[in-house]
């Protein structure tokens, strides 16, 4: 198995990032991010690069696509044992991704404001993380995925000793993503079975 070269980093829930990045950083990963987790990177004196710099495309649409690229989804979804997809990456100069840490907008504490609006619980449903997290749980063979903080020295240990982790810790995190989404989806179905689309000033004037 190839050493772990390239992680995404992207987070609502940063504790524990600074330690997590700069132990990364340590063992040679270069590191990726966006927007305020590529803030508190470097303000922990960590190198990191922006997703806009690795892409050659702008952050746009108030933030709505940052990592919704080829160069990424790519990155993480070839399969490095692949022939035809490394020489589709080659061609098109797609760089493998090896570990993603991606945790979702907080739905759930937004819509718990009683004062929360249809407009603002839209804004709040996560479309690029929950993209990133099951590209790469769907790609476990080869992507180490991590959306609980408690599970960064796990990982961490086994990169320490081989240089990646293990295809079992591969497969459990995996298998904690989908957990994740699928109750992610649930709450946002949920909350809006319960919105009187007729009386609901976002449908104002349609």
């Amino acid at each position: 198995m190839k050493k772990i070269e390239r992680a995404l980093i992207s987070l609502t829930d940063k504790s524990g990032i600074e330690e997590f990045c700069k132990d990364l950083k340590n063992l040679g990963i270069e590191i990726l991010s966006t927007g305020g987790t590529a803030k508190k990177i470097r303000d922990a004196g960590v190198e990191v690069k922006d997703v806009a710099e690795f892409t050659q495309f702008p952050e746009m649409l108030d933030g709505r696509v940052k990592t919704l690229h080829p160069k990424v989804h790519g990155g993480i979804l070839n399969q490095r044992d692949n022939e035809m997809h490394r020489n589709q990456c080659r061609e098109y100069g797609i760089e493998n991704i090896d570990l993603v840490a991606v945790n979702l907008y907080a739905f759930e504490k937004t819509v718990a404001d009683p004062n929360c609006t249809l407009a603002d619980a839209i804004e709040n449903i996560d479309i690029g993380g929950p993209t990133l997290l099951r590209a790469s749980a769907k790609n476990f063979r080869d992507v180490t995925v991590i959306v609980d903080p408690n599970d960064y020295e796990l990982v961490l240990g086994e990169i320490r000793t081989s240089g990646n982790t293990t295809l079992k810790t591969r497969f459990y995190l995996a298998t904690k993503v989908f957990a994740l989404t699928s109750r992610y989806d649930t709450t946002i179905s949920e909350w809006l079975d319960n919105v009187d689309v007729d009386s609901n000033e976002y449908f104002q004037g349609e």
